[in-house]
């Protein structure tokens, strides 16, 4: 008997009345989705590569959401397992550019054409990942309204706290501060003086304050790991394409270099220089 006999010996092999590892994961339908518009050889990792991006990104939406709403009932141990968890899914993100950088210049303009006016420019995902951090520009829901089921879940989310929100309302609930994390519904967060002097308690005596202490580092961790992948995503769109406009309408690497400068948590950045 080989080998493979061996260690497959009482393996189930009939699947023709029971779920199989495809049918648990729905593997027809997503091996099955991927339609090349050109003869191309490098659109296949085109499509390959922004797929599984959306699908980390909606891994991602799911920790956010959970993790948000266990803050809510001041369970934060189990926070900032979820936010570890959407770091290292930011870390896989990060890797992905790696394998799209293989792709020239040339082998992208070979079916560039073929994307239209198609742009990552239009993830409702993405956007609703910045949405729940705190980056809310609600003027680009405008790019989904031809999505009513995507452009539901952007209004559902500027209605509801931002998860730096939450956390800012525990740092105050901690410090014995009134609350200072705005109402639901804003827009982009915009640093506060008093939320800096509040988070500069912490970090000068993190054993008093653990708790706020750890989650102030979560939330930095994953932030760093958004910060890299921005940074990953323009450097690759410049590799490949230089400066042209993006194809859904942007200024391209321009207007990525502009993303990168934002500040999702800008109070636990700054107060590093005033420690």
């Amino acid at each position: 008997m080989s080998t493979f006999e061996d260690a497959s010996e009482g393996a189930k092999m009939d699947f023709a009345k029971d779920m199989s590892y495809g049918d648990y994961l729905g593997l027809d339908a997503i091996l099955s989705a991927q339609h090349p518009l050109s003869d191309a050889h490098d659109e296949m990792l085109f499509i390959v590569q922004h797929q599984t991006s959306e699908l980390w990104m909606r891994l991602a939406i799911h920790e956010l959401q959970a993790a948000r709403k266990v803050m809510l009932t001041d369970d934060l141990a189990s926070a900032f397992k979820m936010l570890s968890r959407v770091a290292r899914i930011f870390e896989q993100l990060n890797n992905a550019w790696d394998v799209l950088r293989t792709m020239t210049p040339s082998e992208y303009t070979a079916f560039r054409p073929s994307l239209g006016n198609s742009s990552g420019f239009q993830s409702h995902q993405y956007r609703l990942v910045e949405y729940l951090l705190g980056n809310r520009n609600s003027a680009l829901m405008q790019v989904h309204k031809h999505k009513p089921d995507a452009l539901k879940a952007l209004q559902d989310e500027l209605a509801q706290p931002s998860l730096y929100q939450v956390a800012i309302a525990h740092l105050c609930k901690g410090l014995g501060h009134t609350s200072l994390a705005g109402d639901p519904g804003s827009t982009n967060w915009a640093a506060q003086p008093a939320v800096q002097d509040l988070w500069q308690q912490v970090y000068e005596n993190p054993s008093k304050y653990w708790a706020l202490y750890e989650l102030a580092e979560k939330l930095v961790d994953l932030e760093d790991y958004f910060r890299r992948w921005r940074f990953n995503h323009v450097t690759t769109v410049e590799r490949i394409i230089g400066f042209k406009r993006g194809t859904g309408g942007t200024t391209g690497v321009a207007y990525l270099r502009k993303m990168r400068e934002v500040e999702l948590f800008p109070e636990l950045w700054h107060v590093r220089g005033a420690l």
